[in-house]
């Protein structure tokens, strides 16, 4: 082989090779601890150089604890103010972290006193803490005489939270594999299973109409159900309930279409899909009012969630008056309101 043949072997080999590739993500563990100090005006004559410790709290991997000096760190240049500090209070060299100190305003106007070393990250970068011991914090944090008459005490008590984001790096290589995972079917399967009426132990009456059903799945999703059918006062041998005082017409496609499909799929089905000749003088919002009222009795709360959403999104001057009575009956908070 010629030299140059033998370069453009070489050089297709190395345009065909996969690049390679990898990634590190630098990210923050975070965690909080609010400490409360009750009986402040006791701790105030401690003296400079004093201080109140938290209890040690763990974050990132690494045990932390918060100081609080009344009187100030140092006698020579914060004796005049309260200093407060956090200190990695584990074994630890290098540690890099991120700090948030809040000192809680009491009074219920939010007016909280914040200071985020978070919101500086990207100037400055984490804050290394070099071995057990290390503080990160303020000397100067709020001059006495103003905390003591600021909304941050109330009836003697003081209250702060540290955040603390304990910096990791983790290095993530190329993916080996790809699956495709198929969506689930098990809504469909248990849709086919109840139209083809396989196994169905159940059956409801109204009127001239029957619909059958499987007590374990209804029973699965309805507490109601499951009372009726496996409770201590139910009857594990019953195959027949009566279903009286419900227009069939109403319960077929109330019930039997919408509630059942649901139940056996956990989707809200379209009305039109389950609407029949016979329920040709029904409205989408009359089937969807019948539906919730079902959903409330059958204890079928995502359902009846479902209804409320549907109702509000077909709320109409013909439709308002009977969907807020529909609201206030079966205490939908939330359909109401709108």
């Amino acid at each position: 082989m010629s030299d140059m043949a033998r370069m453009v072997v070489e050089l297709k080999l190395e345009i065909d090779k996969e690049p390679s590739c990898s990634k590190s993500v630098n990210e923050t563990v975070n965690g909080s601890h609010q400490f409360t100090i009750k009986g402040y005006s006791f701790a105030k004559g401690m003296g400079s150089g004093k201080c109140i410790s938290s209890d040690i709290f763990t974050v990132g991997g690494y045990d932390w604890a918060i100081y609080f000096y009344p009187n100030g760190k140092n006698p020579e240049d914060s004796s005049m103010y309260v200093s407060v500090f956090i200190a990695l209070a584990s074994d630890g060299t290098d540690v890099m972290a991120l700090f948030e100190l809040t000192l809680l305003d009491q009074s219920g106007k939010g007016k909280h006193k914040v200071h985020s070393h978070f919101d500086r990250a990207l100037e400055s970068g984490p804050y290394s803490l070099k071995y057990k011991g290390s503080m990160w914090g303020y000397k100067r944090f709020f001059r006495r005489t103003s905390l003591e008459t600021s909304d941050y005490i109330k009836n003697d008590c003081l209250i702060m939270n540290y955040t603390v984001g304990v910096v990791r790096t983790r290095l993530e290589g190329p993916k080996q594999y790809s699956i495709i995972v198929p969506q689930s079917n098990m809504g469909r399967g248990l849709k086919e299973i109840m139209e083809a009426e396989v196994g169905c132990d159940i059956v409801f009456r109204v009127g001239d109409e029957s619909f059958r059903a499987h007590k374990l799945i209804l029973a699965a999703r309805s507490p109601v159900f499951r009372a009726q059918f496996f409770g201590l006062v139910g009857d594990r041998n019953l195959d027949e309930v009566m279903v009286n005082d419900i227009d069939p017409t109403i319960f077929k496609n109330a019930f039997m279409q919408a509630m059942l499909l649901f139940i056996y799929t956990d989707k809200l089905p379209e009305v039109h899909d389950v609407m029949s000749s016979s329920s040709s003088t029904s409205t989408s919002t009359n089937i969807i009012q019948h539906l919730l009222a079902a959903a409330d009795l059958y204890n079928l709360d995502r359902l009846k969630v479902l209804c409320e959403s549907k109702l509000c999104e077909e709320l109409s001057a013909v439709s308002v008056a009977t969907t807020l009575a529909l609201a206030e009956q079966h205490q939908c908070v939330q359909l109401k309101e709108v």
